[in-house]
């Protein structure tokens, strides 16, 4: 089969691969039907991960139809056409069990092989997935496979990470990167209820999508986000925080921009080494600090409802769409924000 690879920093691979095997019973193996480019495919792309193995799969975002299955698969069979979270489930463990279904005790992320070790991800013809039943839902007839694609990861995680700020009605809230998962924290807060939220970004184009989405937006290259919040909320500052980029400045804007007894939400993957911000420094403000990987498929029951009833325009985000052959030069377009774009989508 024909996928996308790691072959080094800053380095895609369009090549042949072996295709995908059951090697448990509850196994199956999924004929891409669409896949997608996720900002944190860009850790690997651009070094900030080490460790993947050389011609691993890329690729934690797809979504196809039902090739073969292990003999204990009891809820799909082939022909099936079926969404994925970007990490695997088993369904029954204690982690499962309490909705934390991105800590399965036999979680895997798609698109991660170490040594030898791990799942191949979803930029492929065709990708194998363990505990089937558990992790997969069927596509309903009613929502397109591209937002089936986007359920996976992009949304839930900005529902996620909107959930985790806990928007009570009449506070004053902040997204930080208004990249898919940022414009997806905007709408997921209006879902909660927020009814004043400010989306901070330096790309002029994304903060048009934000104030569509009803966002205020703030250009951080042309306004001090601190000021400008401070005067919107009589000095006090934002009540959360919602962050999706994961860096230091991301992280120092956040804990300048919420007010004493706010919440930091950052769902953004931060590879530094430390936090810019001190323990005391968070004693001093009574910091509420959240963070870490979305229970994507906990979330994809809440999500697919929404996404049914045309609540919001998910799909809008979608700016590129082309050929899993062009992938290459769709992460380079993604990766240097070439032509205004946001997401990629790759058809194989």
């Amino acid at each position: 089969m024909k996928a996308l690879t790691f072959t080094g920093v800053e380095k895609i691979t369009y090549e042949s691969v072996e295709d995908p095997q059951i090697i448990d019973a509850t196994d199956v193996v999924v004929k891409v039907k669409c896949c997608a480019i996720c900002g944190s495919d860009l850790h690997i792309y651009h070094g900030r991960e080490s460790g993947l193995d050389q011609h691993t799969c890329m690729g934690h975002e797809f979504a196809g139809e039902v090739a073969e299955t292990g003999r204990e698969v009891k809820t799909l069979k082939v022909g099936d056409v079926v969404i994925s979270p970007f990490t695997v489930n088993c369904g029954q463990c204690y982690f499962c069990k309490i909705g934390l279904t991105s800590r399965c005790a036999l979680n895997q992320l798609f698109g991660w092989v170490e040594n030898g070790k791990g799942l191949h991800g979803g930029q492929a013809d065709y990708v194998r997935i363990p505990h089937a039943d558990a992790t997969l839902m069927k596509l309903p007839k009613d929502i397109s496979i591209e937002e089936g694609v986007l359920a996976g990861d992009v949304i839930s995680t900005g529902f996620y990470c909107a959930k985790q700020a806990q928007i009570k009605k009449g506070g004053v809230y902040a997204v930080i990167g208004c990249g898919p998962v940022g414009l997806m924290a905007i709408l997921g807060a209006k879902e909660y209820g927020a009814e004043k939220i400010f989306a901070i970004d330096r790309e002029s184009s994304r903060l048009e999508i934000a104030k569509k989405f009803g966002a205020i937006p703030i250009d951080t290259s042309k306004t001090n986000a601190v000021d400008r919040i401070k005067e919107a909320s009589h000095g006090r500052g934002v009540d959360a925080v919602m962050e999706a980029i994961g860096n230091e400045f991301s992280l120092q804007l956040s804990y300048a921009l919420v007010r004493a007894g706010g919440i930091i939400s950052s769902v953004g993957v931060c590879t530094d080494r430390h936090l810019p911000f001190s323990p005391a420094q968070a004693y001093d403000k009574n910091l509420t600090y959240v963070a870490g990987r979305c229970p994507a498929r906990a979330m994809m029951p809440t999500i697919i409802p929404l996404i049914q009833q045309k609540k919001y325009p998910f799909d809008s985000i979608i700016t590129h769409r082309m050929s899993l052959a062009e992938g290459v030069r769709g992460y380079e377009i993604f990766a240097l924000k070439k032509e205004n774009c946001l997401k990629v989508m790759l058809m194989p």
